[in-house]
């Protein structure tokens, strides 16, 4: 009975929270990971959290940026030199491109120039007057190997200085002979005097210049 009375007080006075309820004492035991080293490095690592499902939509969204067009260079192209075909004259013709029939107001101090015909730009033509007779050196050294003997004609505008520039090839006895060219490319050598207006040099103005290449009773 009395330990029966002891009990009851002690469970009373639990219940009561005037004696404290033992509690538990700290473990104090060792922890020991038994995990290799290898495997716990293999150890699959934490995930990543996963972008919204709106994040997702709106990088979907976005344009793609186009590159920019590709430029190729243009080849450049080169244009064929202009042809200046070559016009034959008649017998009369080719006479009035010869220097020796030009008008002697050509060589004198005052007159007018007659003209003797148009020049490939239609502006009037006159016959040339020799200020310096060119050599045979001069005349001779751009004809082509094995040229004929003949004559070339060609037309110039007439500069200062007694010279000519711009010259076109005419016409050239026998055909295919490459006279006229032979002629055109000395002509940088060439002093001409300038026709004349009321005894004015028309500077500017075109003549016709003919050379004779061993020619009979041919006089350039």
């Amino acid at each position: 009975m009395a330990l029966a009375i002891n009990i009851g007080l002690i469970l009373l006075l639990l219940t009561l929270g005037i004696i404290p309820a033992p509690g538990k004492k700290d473990s104090t035991g060792i922890v020991v990971d038994l995990i290799p080293e290898g495997e716990r490095s293999q150890a699959p690592a934490q995930a990543k959290p996963q972008p919204k499902q709106e994040e997702r939509q709106t990088a979907s969204q976005r344009p793609t940026p186009k590159p920019p067009p590709i430029v190729l260079p243009v080849k450049p192209t080169i244009a064929a030199p202009e042809y200046t075909p070559i016009v034959e004259l008649s017998s009369a013709e080719m006479s009035a491109g010869n220097i020796a029939n030009a008008p002697h107001a050509q060589s004198g101090g005052g007159g007018t120039s007659e003209a003797i015909g148009h020049a490939p730009n239609g502006e009037l033509m006159y016959a040339a007057a020799w200020a310096r007779r060119p050599t045979s050196a001069e005349t001779g050294g751009y004809l082509p190997k094995n040229a004929p003997d003949g004559v070339g004609v060609i037309a110039c505008k007439t500069i200062p200085g007694n010279r000519v520039d711009d010259c076109i090839e005419v016409s050239q006895d026998p055909p295919g002979s490459h006279l006229a060219s032979a002629v055109r490319q000395a002509a940088w050598q060439f002093r001409v005097r300038p026709p004349r207006k009321n005894g004015v040099p028309m500077i500017g103005a075109w003549v016709r210049i003919g050379i004779c290449y061993n020619v009979p009773g041919c006089d350039d």
